[in-house]
């Protein structure tokens, strides 16, 4: 982050300075009633549903007058991902690691469940928020004591982060059902032939009884933290 960046007014309201309140009698509006109301309304309709002139018709206020309290629509954006990414889970101090990073795995899921809109923002290049940042001190934190150096610890967090950002579009809850084609499509559409072993697969998936297991986001999980806990693992024998 560029000095630049430190001194805009739109990363110090981020970080909880002032926001520029107009003087005179006391306002209707507040910057966290603004960003609210924007979150509410990305839920609902998504972000390309949000501009600042829908977004003052909501509020009953006039559009320049949101101005007076976040500088422009890509400030508020950052705003309203950090308040969409809210407070990470709290992990027990006695909880093991890997308890912990499934914890800290499907709180971060989560965000996308009731937040889609900000799957497409947190990939972007940008400033991170005190929550999105106090995210990433719960990761870390759970990874304390396990003999990973502070490199990998990072890395690790970061590789689980992905893992979460990478499942969120298919688990169910977020999008009714996991975006995935169906063997009898394939059929219907006479695809069988080139596609045999998606045909072969999803055809057995289909007649068995659903598990947990089976949903992507909880397999993907568990393997992934099975790898992290064999280079703990090694780490451990080597000590």
């Amino acid at each position: 982050m560029s000095d630049r960046d430190v001194q805009s007014s739109g990363v110090q309201l981020l970080w909880g300075a002032t926001s520029r309140a107009p003087r005179g009698p006391k306002p209707t509006l507040s910057l966290q009633r603004i960003v609210d109301e924007a979150v509410r309304l990305a839920d609902a309709e998504g972000l390309e549903a949000l501009s600042m002139q829908r977004l003052a018709a909501e509020l009953g206020a006039g559009t320049m007058s949101l101005y007076r309290y976040v500088p422009s629509k890509d400030d508020l954006i950052c705003l309203m991902l950090d308040t969409a990414i809210g407070a990470p889970p709290e992990i027990g101090r006695r909880t093991g690691w890997r308890s912990a990073m499934e914890t800290w795995a499907r709180a971060n899921v989560s965000v996308f469940e009731q937040h889609p809109w900000a799957l497409t923002l947190v990939t972007r290049p940008r400033v991170m928020g005190p929550n999105e940042v106090a995210y990433l001190e719960a990761g870390l934190a759970a990874l304390r004591g396990t003999g990973l150096d502070p490199a990998e610890m990072l890395n690790t967090v970061l590789l689980v982060n992905g893992f979460v950002r990478g499942s969120a579009p298919f688990v169910p809850e977020r999008s009714g059902e996991a975006k995935m084609v169906s063997a009898e499509m394939l059929v219907d559409f006479g695809q069988q032939e080139r596609f045999p072993t998606v045909v072969e697969v999803l055809s057995a998936m289909a007649e068995r009884r659903p598990r947990k297991s089976d949903v992507p986001f909880e397999y993907g999980l568990r393997r992934v933290l099975d790898g992290i806990a064999a280079r703990i693992d090694s780490i451990e024998r080597r000590s």
